[in-house]
Order: C-alpha cells, then sequence, then structure tokens
C-alpha cells in the first residue's frame, strides 16, 4: 500500500513539473515556432513544400 501512495505522488510531482514547464513555454511565446514546425514538416510529407 505504500508503495502504491508513493508512486501516486510521484506522478502527480511529475504531471505539475509538466505543467509549470509548458505554462512557462507558453509564456515565452514558443507556441508559434512548435506551430511553425509542425505545419512545415507536414507540408513535407504531403510533399507541398
Amino acid at each position: 500500500m505504500r508503495r502504491l501512495k508513493s508512486s501516486r505522488l510521484g506522478g502527480l510531482c511529475l504531471a505539475a513539473l509538466g505543467l509549470v514547464m509548458m505554462g512557462f513555454g507558453i509564456w515565452r511565446g514558443e507556441v508559434i515556432v512548435v506551430f511553425t514546425k509542425a505545419i512545415n514538416i507536414c507540408l513535407e510529407c504531403i510533399g507541398i513544400g
């Protein structure tokens, strides 16, 4: 039972850290960079770009 509680705590801590890092990336304006790269990759796979 104790092991289950510690694994839940670790998972929650990692999830919270991930949300904080996502918020930091959004705050820095990295969303535009990520979307631009995603569009370029999609266009290259389709063969348009």
